[in-house]
């Protein structure tokens, strides 16, 4: 695996660096006045203290998807969990944790939400993590 790095802006950056570590688990790395890192699954994500831009929507699977998101592919098992974990942080889903594509190849389990800037994240799983990519 080759690690990425993403850099978002977000608003309050106390409020956000509470919600990456705390909420989501992330561990912090290095930070200065305007930014933080996070091991984000062993990728690089970068809290900025910036504008935040309005998000757009598309529809996938009789849902408006928010545009842009990010987010990581996880095992089934930690995906549950993940879920529940928001559930008990009270977080509002913009689409509440389901399966998409019930008994098609891309069968996916998915879920997404908000950071406290209003960035949207994407949590998703497959029961065979080989159809990631298939057609």
């Amino acid at each position: 695996m080759h690690p990425f790095h993403l850099a978002i802006p977000v608003n309050d950056l106390k409020t956000c660096r509470k919600f990456y570590r705390d909420v989501l688990g992330f561990e912090e790395g290095r930070s200065d006045e305007k930014w933080v890192d996070f091991n984000f699954y062993g990728h690089q994500v970068v809290i900025h203290e910036a504008p935040v831009a309005k998000q757009a929507s598309n529809p996938v699977d009789g849902h408006d998807v928010p545009v842009p998101h990010f987010g990581v592919v996880l095992d089934m098992e930690s995906w549950e969990a993940l879920a529940e974990k928001l559930k008990q942080h009270q977080i509002a889903f913009i689409i509440e944790p389901y399966i998409r594509f019930k008994g098609e190849v891309g069968e996916q389990a998915t879920m997404f939400f908000l950071d406290p800037s209003g960035n949207a994240l994407e949590f998703k799983a497959f029961q065979d993590r080989s159809k990631l990519f298939a057609k």
